[in-house]
């Protein structure tokens, strides 16, 4: 009977999660896929509505072919019971409720035992893990699925460093400006600078011109000369260097001005942006006097790289190495029962999320069946996560956000936008009041203490403070509301 196979939790139905669950149902594992976007693929995947008519929505994707077998592919085991989609499902928790019996049933990532010894399959009814989650636009009606694994493929967000004028209407993030086109068929403007540092803005700036958008610039603070310095790590992606070269082709089709080493300085508007000042960088990552120069435009998207949605992985416990969740080659984490892939791991792309899903499902799939996986039948996926990983390790040093950044913070600029905590109350927080850490500073000023808990701010924080980020331990990934919070031990099914 299905309901007597293990079950693995899936959250998150990006590339990882698809390609994971694919995998783990193939192999004999029944899945359910926790996902709190109305449809699968993530954003790489993102698609508009059925109802929005689009004749072609492959144009705003360059690996549409990859969605249409993972897209039929899950169609095809929802439809025959194997995998179970929830969409519209915000999971705020991961709770592990047996895990003594955890330990049993998958032995934590260390070195593998010898080939003759293997776990014990999982018991039917053996749920080892409750995942909480809210159900809806309103997030308000409470959702459990219990499982005897969890596989967490919760991807990333970006990263956005404050500037003076970054809170005026007309500003957006790079991946907020391509969901809107993706997503909705709709543009945020008609003249557009897309700014920042990363691999982003590119399909962002060549998407936006290819909807019709003026892009009157694409600001890269990132230098040319470092993406030489790292040629031969880079080389060996081929693929993905000529898609670059197919990009700046579009850019120069579109004639897109492309200013390589300077960064934006300050955004202008009275009651929306009306033009941005942007300047060239020094080899030390310093703004050049006299090279600021104002650009007229109605958007502004800006980024400046990715972080790794890591918040269930902490809260069960699972090593954080920097600002990643740390596995092993099998993508386990060091909580028996846990795994993970894809961005929430370390930034890659899309085709490393694949690789590493296929590889968390099968193990996961081997060690819940009680078979003792064998590395060889991922060797192919194996291989191409090496070197994806290898080719983005070069890429993030060569995309960095300005060393000097913050000097071009000034005091008035608003860094928490939930609680309109300015740069100088953290500067004063930092020079009068003594605080040396991200922590302090929040309990001094209350920046990183409203609606997103420091996920969007923290990074401008510790960067003012002038220390290093950290990863902050949440026990819950979003807002709950108290009712919700009250009936959580209460016994329910999924």
């Amino acid at each position: 009977m299905a309901t007597e196979r293990p079950h693995l939790a899936v959250i998150g139905a990006g590339p990882a999660g698809l390609a994971a669950s694919l995998a783990a149902a193939a192999r004999g594992v029944r899945v359910t896929l926790i996902d709190s976007a109305a449809g699968a693929g993530g954003q790489f995947y993102r698609r508009p509505p059925a109802g929005l008519g689009a004749r072609r929505p492959e144009a705003l994707h360059h690996r549409w072919r990859t969605w249409r077998r993972l897209g039929d592919a899950l169609a095809a085991r929802v439809e025959a019971g194997t995998i179970r989609h929830l969409a519209d499902h915000h999971v705020w928790c991961v709770e592990a409720v047996e895990p003594v019996e955890l330990v049993e049933l998958v032995e934590p990532a260390v070195p593998e035992a010898p080939p003759d010894t293997a776990p014990p399959p999982a018991r039917p009814g053996s749920a080892g893990f409750v995942v909480h989650a809210l159900l809806g636009p309103l997030q308000e009606e409470p959702v459990t699925v219990r499982a005897d694994a969890v596989l967490l493929a919760t991807g990333g967000y970006e990263k956005v460093l404050p500037f003076p004028g970054w809170t005026l209407p007309g500003v957006v993030t790079a991946g907020g400006a391509q969901a809107m086109l993706k997503g909705g068929l709709v543009v945020p403007g008609q003249r557009a600078v897309v700014a920042g540092t990363g691999p982003l803005l590119l399909p962002v700036a060549t998407g936006l011109a290819a909807a019709g958008v003026e892009v009157a610039a694409l600001v890269e603070s990132a230098d040319p000369k470092a993406f030489l310095r790292r040629a031969v790590a880079l080389a060996a992606q081929p693929g993905k260097v000529a898609e670059g070269v197919r990009y700046g082709a579009q850019l120069l089709r579109h004639h897109v001005k492309l200013l390589p080493r300077h960064t934006v300085v300050a955004a202008h508007g009275e009651q929306r942006l009306d033009a941005v000042s942007v300047a060239a960088l020094d080899t030390h990552g310093r703004v050049g006097p006299g090279t600021e120069r104002r650009i007229a435009c109605d958007t502004l998207a800006v980024g400046h790289g990715m972080l790794a949605h890591i918040d269930l992985a902490e809260s069960l416990g699972c090593r954080i190495d920097g600002l990643n969740v740390a596995v092993d080659e099998e993508q386990r984490t060091d909580v028996p029962g846990v795994w993970a892939a894809g961005e929430t791991t370390g930034i890659g792309g899309a085709a490393l999320s694949l690789a590493e899903g296929h590889i968390a499902g099968r193990s996961a799939a081997a060690r819940l069946t009680g078979t003792r996986p064998d590395p060889r039948a991922w060797a192919r996926a194996a291989r191409s996560r090496s070197r994806a990983r290898e080719f983005f390790a070069a890429l993030d040093t060569a995309y960095a956000p300005p060393a000097h950044w913050t000097e071009q913070v000034t005091d008035d600029t608003v860094v928490c936008r939930c609680e309109e905590v300015t740069a100088g109350a953290v500067r004063n927080a930092v020079d009068e009041l003594g605080a040396g850490d991200v922590r302090t500073v929040k309990l001094l000023t209350r920046a990183g203490m409203g609606w997103c808990q420091g996920r969007m701010c923290e990074p401008a924080v510790a960067g003012l403070a002038g220390c290093e980020q950290t990863p902050a331990r949440r026990l819950l990934a979003r807002p709950v509301p108290l009712g919700v919070l009250a009936r959580a031990g209460d016994p329910e099914d999924d």
